[in-house]
């Protein structure tokens, strides 16, 4: 990740209902991608096509008053640029980000999605995960893991 990548995922612009996932380009939410563990994914034409971020960064804080975060898992937050989205990349794109992680990692995978993102919910069904518990901060949450 590099500040200029980070400065253009924040500025990112979803269209609603998937408009939750917006940013404001603020220095606090460019250091938030720069100062933890975010990796940009680019292609082979070395445009930005989208993001990973592991550990902390990818959970949603109010979930550790549900004990969404208690088993020992390698949590993992997603997210492609919104004019690739919908468009049939999604299963290559997240498998790419999983193979990536698990080459590295032996841990259970645990994402986070916003409960009506059904778009998400039903890729990350397909290539092998589970729903495991719901919790509501901002919205309802729903943790899913791959085992």
């Amino acid at each position: 990740m590099n500040e200029n990548y980070a400065t253009d995922i924040v500025s990112w612009k979803y269209e609603a209902p998937y408009d939750f996932y917006n940013n404001e380009l603020s220095d606090e939410s460019l250091k938030e991608i720069l100062d933890n563990p975010y990796y940009s994914i680019v292609n082979d034409n070395d445009e930005l096509v989208g993001f990973f971020c592991t550990g902390a960064s990818a959970q949603v804080p109010k979930g550790h008053d549900y004990g969404a975060y208690l088993d020992k898992c390698m949590d993992v937050g997603i997210g492609m640029k919104p004019e690739l989205t919908g468009k049939g990349f999604g299963t290559e794109f997240v498998a790419f980000v999983l193979n990536q992680i698990q080459q590295k990692n032996q841990l259970p995978l645990r994402l986070t999605v916003a409960k009506f993102n059904t778009r998400a919910i039903h890729l990350y069904e397909k290539l092998g995960f589970e729903k495991d518990m719901e919790f509501t901060a901002s919205s309802a949450f729903l943790t899913m893991l791959k085992k």
